[in-house]
């Protein structure tokens, strides 16, 4: 898809500030155990579109926090969310779990190393995003409330039970309620918290995060919808991962339920609602407005 030349400045001066403070932020290769920190690099830095961190970048441009502190709150933030992101795809791809060996185009984490080594790279990535906001300075209110907000997208009302749904509905057929609410918990919470960090970063006042959560709300489904329309319109190099899978495990998603024409037509949908949502912000929420056009046109 065509990227306007000012907004692909803006995803990579973001993209770039994530990979930096991933690299300065997980523990070296030298550092005892070696293999557990590379295993760890493996995971967090292979590449990837980083829309979490973009998502708590532009949503931290709504507010007028001074430069030095908002820069603290929404690198912390951001590092969090992307480390969040990184345990799941590595849980997500064990033989117990997804069973895949293919992610963001090289070998899973189990396939490069081996499976306890990626279990163990998922539990330290997991606490090592709380140990970074719960180490950051900046105020402590803010802090403890981004901590609550990753830790209740983590679990099992969040991110996690939506896995729990996902593995419990193969080879059964969801209706189009449990469908959202699966994905809703499984993708949805943690791209939701995203904007919610951006949002606690900028101090934004609550009707304002109430804007953001029918934006992120709305983004989180879309988000969702066009992973599935890939999955079975797209081939493994495009995806960087291993393609047909969902049709191949009889997993239920909104292509095999509902038809691609539906899906496609509701992904639009959803990205207007989100667009529209953002209004009151003018012209500061054009970020979160240009990336859930990305969203959606993903793989066009």
């Amino acid at each position: 898809m065509h990227i306007e030349s000012e907004f692909q400045g803006w995803i990579d001066s973001r993209s770039e500030r994530t990979e930096l403070i991933l690299d300065s932020l997980l523990d070296s290769v030298q550092t005892h155990p070696g293999r557990l920190h590379q295993a760890m690099r493996y995971a967090a830095q292979g590449g990837g579109k980083r829309i979490r961190p973009l998502l708590v970048y532009a949503a931290g441009e709504l507010g007028d926090l001074p430069g030095d502190v908002k820069k603290e709150a929404l690198d912390s933030a951001a590092l969090a969310i992307e480390c969040i992101h990184a345990y799941s795809l590595v849980h997500d791809d064990l033989p117990c779990m997804d069973d895949d060996d293919l992610r963001r185009g090289r070998p899973t984490v189990h396939k490069a190393f081996d499976e306890a080594t990626a279990l163990l790279v998922g539990d330290a990535l997991q606490t090592r995003a709380f140990e970074v906001l719960a180490n950051a300075h900046f105020d402590t209110r803010m802090r403890l409330s981004m901590i609550s907000a990753l830790a209740a997208a983590s679990g099992s009302r969040g991110m996690a039970g939506g896995q729990a749904i996902d593995l419990d509905s193969v080879g059964k057929r969801l209706d189009l309620a449990g469908l959202k609410q699966m994905h809703a918990m499984k993708t949805g919470a943690l791209l939701s918290c995203a904007v919610e960090l951006g949002g606690l970063a900028a101090q934004l006042q609550p009707d304002q995060m109430e804007h953001l959560k029918d934006y992120s709300v709305a983004l989180g489904l879309a988000f969702q919808i066009v992973d599935d329309i890939l999955d079975a319109t797209a081939d493994s190099q495009t995806l960087g991962k291993t393609a047909g899978k969902d049709a191949a495990n009889h997993k239920p998603t909104y292509v095999t339920l509902m038809g691609l024409d539906y899906a496609q037509t509701e992904a639009k949908k959803l990205q207007e609602m989100a667009i529209v949502s953002l209004e009151s912000f003018g012209k500061k929420a054009q970020a979160l407005k240009n990336l859930a056009i990305l969203v959606v046109n993903r793989g066009k």
